[in-house]
């Protein structure tokens, strides 16, 4: 008896030491419970990751889920695991330890498409821009929470109340808008102070000299536009504010100014060798080349790729040509003829109003020009000393053999433009403020009074960018980009014809999302593997395969920039129509066929050309041949007779 107690009593211990250290549920889980928690938005088509876990975080097992047809086996650790699937159409997820099945019903791919083409449609259409963007977000958030709910009002009223409390918030929380839209409110307080300490007068009396004419006044503007290269925000707010009173003066319209100011701000800083974009460029090339396999520096990739990059090039000379020969042609030449007769800025056909010069200061200010070129210059050096600066701090060790400018590149790429954008505009506002009250033109009160006013002039664009970046982010959740690429990467294409699509591809997302970078982000590490692959298939050579490859990398790039140029959500056009103080539709619709035009001859007879192996020597000089005939053709001249 006295062993027989003994042995139970040392099983009892044991076993009471077993289940303290293994539950009761990791030898069984016949009681077990799970719970799923579906993505917040899903897409038909699209990979979605569904969590799967129990309040049991001492479970670790494996668990059968069931969707449709397809059956997976998660597995769960300390009470938690994931599975991915694209859900096709309504179903459920059923599992024994579900307590009932679970619906999911996604949403259509192409219902992703609406909301920025009712954006774009309403802001053509209407010509008030902020409005559009609103319904094109309103759209887009009842779209998702329609899915959500299931029930249609309930969907409308919480996709209203999202517009606010998510993607306003959200796109607020990227540290690179906050970024843009502080550099925006101190661009404008240093504008707001040169132009009442009678600096941008002094320049523009200075600046008359030599435009005197308004051929001259869009050429000096054209030139400044190339001449800021380092980054789009910098050149288009700098060059715009700055030109606009001349190019008053002129009267030369202020979509005329825009066009000249947009045009050559994101054109020079998508291919010049050291600027804001080529960090990202390399970034996003690098991710594709990764794909593949390839022994080729994303660096060289980009340096080969500037041989095929025809519409930023052809779209800066055909700027020149139309200022050269003193022509426009469609809406701008309208409004140009009727800026030159009466000096009156012409709204929609209809409305009309007073070009105001509003750098006219106060009759005893003395116009000194170097009171507003020097904040200008420090602006335009700040920026590019701060590129440098943060650029050395994040790139690794360069290797001394290689030349100054791949040197400067590669600092220049690694940068932080943000932080050298508001270093340079917050110390060129201070220089403003102690060159005006240590002149004793302007008092302290006076110069806070004049950077306040500055803030104002900023609030609207600055409403717009907020929205604009908001629908971006619903394209985004909505999966627009993926929506537009499936049409046409999915079809089996020649690789003749891979660059010519990929153009129009990127195009068309950077119209509908009104993101040139974020155009360049979903479709380099999808296009190029796509490109790649299909010449290998169609058993090309090494060398014809970079050829068609380098083409696609600068029409992924070229088409960006179309689309960028097209769009009335884009931020950077948002932006030239604030610097230059043009109507922002007015803007769009005087622009579009110039861009459009440059365009289509950058398709015809420079990047189908070239992926046919036609040698760039000879693309280049004949689409110029091509845009010199159109503007003569088409063009009509804008002088007075």
């Amino acid at each position: 008896m006295a062993v027989f107690k003994n042995v139970w009593g040392k099983k009892f211990v044991l076993g009471t030491i077993l289940l303290l250290i293994f539950p009761f549920q990791s030898f069984s889980n016949d009681s077990l419970q799970v719970s799923i928690d579906l993505p917040a938005i899903v897409i038909k088509g699209i990979a979605s990751t569904v969590e799967v876990f129990t309040d049991d975080i001492n479970f670790s097992g494996e668990i059968i889920v069931n969707c449709a047809n397809n059956q997976f086996k998660v597995l769960l650790e300390h009470g938690r695991g994931t599975f991915n699937h694209c859900f096709n159409e309504e179903q459920f997820i059923q599992s024994e330890y579900l307590t009932e099945p679970v619906p999911v019903n996604p949403i259509p791919l192409w219902l992703s498409i609406i909301p920025p083409l009712l954006a774009i449609f309403m802001a053509l259409l209407f010509r008030e821009v902020v409005t559009s963007l609103f319904l094109g977000i309103l759209v887009g958030t009842s779209i998702i929470y329609y899915y959500q709910s299931g029930a249609f009002f309930e969907g409308i009223f919480q996709g209203l109340l999202a517009i606010i409390d998510t993607y306003v918030i959200e796109s607020l929380l990227d540290s690179g808008h906050i970024s843009i839209i502080v550099f925006s409110m101190l661009i404008g307080a240093m504008v707001g102070v040169i132009t009442k300490n009678g600096g941008m007068k002094g320049v523009v009396n200075k600046l008359v000299r030599f435009a005197n004419t308004p051929r001259s006044g869009q050429f000096i503007t054209w030139i400044l536009g190339i001449a800021i290269f380092f980054d789009d925000y910098a050149n288009t707010l700098v060059v715009g504010n700055t030109m606009r009173p001349v190019t008053d003066k002129l009267k030369v319209s202020r979509q005329k100014l825009a066009y000249i100011v947009d045009s050559t701000a994101a054109p020079v800083a998508a291919i010049a060798f050291v600027t804001t974009w080529i960090g990202a460029e390399l970034s996003y090339i690098e991710s594709g080349i990764e794909t593949l396999g390839l022994s080729l520096s994303p660096y060289t990739v980009f340096l080969n790729s500037l041989a095929y990059s025809f519409y930023p090039v052809f779209t800066l000379i055909f700027m020149f040509i139309l200022i050269y020969r003193k022509v426009d042609f469609g809406p701008m030449h309208t409004i140009e003829t009727e800026t030159r007769k009466t000096g009156v800025l012409q709204i929609n056909n209809e409305a009309k109003d007073k070009i105001v010069d509003e750098f006219e200061t106060g009759e005893n200010i003395p116009a000194r020009w170097y009171n507003a070129v020097i904040p200008v210059v420090i602006v335009i050096m700040g920026t590019f000393a701060g590129l440098v600066y943060t650029g050395i701090q994040n790139s690794d060790l360069i290797e001394t053999h290689h030349s100054f400018f791949t040197r400067l590149s590669v600092i220049i790429g690694n940068s932080d433009s943000y932080k050298a954008l508001l270093w340079a505009s917050l110390l060129a506002t201070i220089v403003a403020v102690v060159l005006s009250v240590s002149q004793r033109i302007l008092t302290l009160q006076q110069s806070v009074e004049a950077i306040i006013n500055g803030f104002k002039t900023m609030l609207s664009a600055i409403v717009i960018l907020i929205l604009a970046w908001s629908l971006a982010l619903v394209t985004q959740h909505l999966h627009t980009a993926d929506f537009i690429s499936k049409i046409l990467v999915d079809s089996s294409l020649s690789p003749i014809f891979v660059p010519l699509i990929t153009f129009v591809l990127a195009a068309l997302v950077a119209f509908s999302t009104g993101s040139s970078w974020g155009t360049m982000a979903i479709l380099y590490p999808l296009i190029l593997p796509v490109s790649w692959l299909i010449t290998q298939e169609y058993g090309y050579e090494y060398n014809q395969s970079l050829n068609i490859f380098y083409n696609v990398v600068a029409s992924v790039l070229a088409g960006s920039v179309l689309g960028d140029h097209c769009s009335p959500i884009s931020d950077t056009t948002i932006l030239s129509s604030l610097a230059s103080s043009c109507n922002h539709i007015d803007h769009v619709r005087t622009q579009m066929p110039y861009a459009l035009t440059v365009g289509a001859v950058a398709s015809l007879v420079g990047v189908l050309p070239a992926a046919l192996g036609i040698s760039s020597w000879i693309t280049f000089p004949l689409g110029f041949a091509v845009l010199y005939l159109i503007v003569r053709v088409f063009g009509k001249s804008t002088e007075l007779k």
